[in-house]
């Protein structure tokens, strides 16, 4: 047996009450991934809802994960559905910060919660038992003590039947954070695009206070540092910073407007 247990950074900073700042790599890059653990970021979110590898690709996982594993970031992974069998393929390759997108109800976040598991509280969960990567095949010593302990599980709340649902979502065990979707709840709530309107602004709010009320960590994109600082004064704790798109786009269209040819 191997003493492999690593612990979570994520999970200890957000349990700590601290801020976490990570940025989005939309190029789905080990190199970057590294090269953003390097610089110093808590975390590197990767998501597998709009764009990159699908959920089931272990191996494109693992050349991430082992990025990250090179330092002290972690990897943030999104997937596009309480699916319970692509929760469990996730986590056995290694991932442990997982959220769930466009979940709609209590029942949804509690199988995914559950899936993640191998207890919620006194119950047994519904994680699989085997020898994947997560396990170092077979060798970690006190495999599914560690897993549970380190493992964190959130949502996001980007859709009117979640807040319509929130309180019972923020009621499920083991829910490790919520991250609020102000993008998609302005498709939801009929604004589309319009992350400043009032309604979705009310609806942003009211979810991240009942969050706060609840003693559920909360997340949520920053639009600029400014607003990141912003937002973790009212309590954010996991806080996206940017995306490689954003980050050479920017860079790129300096260099052409300071060219003189």
């Amino acid at each position: 047996m191997v003493n492999s247990h690593r612990t979570n950074g994520l999970r200890e900073t957000v349990e700590a009450g601290d801020v976490a700042l990570g940025v989005l790599d939309s190029a789905y890059s080990p190199n970057l991934v590294e090269l953003y653990g390097d610089l110093g970021m808590d975390f590197v979110w990767i998501d597998l809802e709009h764009g990159g590898p699908s959920p089931r690709d272990g191996d494109a996982l693992e050349n991430l994960l082992r990025a990250a594993e090179g330092t002290d970031t972690e990897l943030l992974v999104r997937v596009p559905a309480a699916n319970a069998s692509m929760v469990r393929k996730c986590l056995d390759v290694g991932v442990r910060n997982l959220f769930i997108s466009q979940v709609e109800s209590a029942a949804a976040v509690e199988r995914a919660v559950s899936a993640a598991h191998f207890e919620v509280g006194d119950e047994p969960g519904r994680r699989g038992m085997a020898n994947p990567r997560a396990s170092r095949w077979g060798q970690a010593e006190d495999y599914a003590a560690t897993e549970d302990e380190e493992v964190m599980v959130g949502v996001t709340i980007e859709n009117q039947a979640a807040i319509g649902d929130l309180d019972a979502i923020l009621d499920v065990p083991e829910l490790g954070f919520v991250f609020l979707g102000p993008l998609d709840l302005s498709v939801s709530l009929g604004h589309p695009g319009e992350a400043d309107h009032p309604e979705v602004e009310e609806a942003v709010e009211t979810a991240r206070s009942k969050a706060a009320e609840a003693g559920v960590p909360v997340g949520n994109l920053a639009f600029g540092m400014d607003d990141a600082n912003e937002k973790a004064e009212k309590g954010y704790q996991i806080l996206n910073v940017g995306s490689t798109t954003g980050a050479v786009k920017a860079a790129a269209q300096g260099w052409l407007d300071d060219a003189d040819v």
